[in-house]
Formats: C-alpha cells, sequence, structure tokens
C-alpha cells in the first residue's frame, strides 16, 4: 500500500490499494477502509505501508473549507 502526498487545500491523501487502485481517503475514513481491504495489515510496517511523506499526518482541514 503506498500512501501519497499532500495538500494544504483538501482533506484526502490518496491511497493506492493493491489489487484495486487509487482511492482518496481521508483521515477518519483510512483505517476503516484499510481494515477493510486488508484485515491483517501491521500499519506501523514500513514494508506493508509506504507513506510519501509525513507518515500518518493528514492536511490540517476545518469544516467548511475546500
Amino acid at each position: 500500500m503506498y500512501v501519497g502526498s499532500f495538500g494544504d487545500d483538501h482533506r484526502y491523501r490518496l491511497v493506492w490499494l493493491r489489487g484495486i487502485g487509487w482511492e482518496p481517503l481521508s483521515e477518519e475514513e483510512f483505517e476503516p477502509r484499510i481494515r477493510q481491504v486488508f484485515p491483517d495489515i501491521d500499519l506501523e510496517d514500513p514494508e506493508q505501508v509506504h507513506w510519501a511523506d509525513h507518515p500518518q499526518e493528514w492536511p490540517a482541514w476545518h469544516p467548511g473549507a475546500a
């Protein structure tokens, strides 16, 4: 799994799920979706999860923002 970089203008990171493709996921959606696709994944293992930048961080976003 590959977690793409983020910008300051949205709340999502593009996540590449092997066998499925790219999905935009917010911080709230991330772990439930990953667990749905890969129930036994270790989210702390860099061999299983590669972060493009800022591991386990999400863009600052507030309701009403773009």
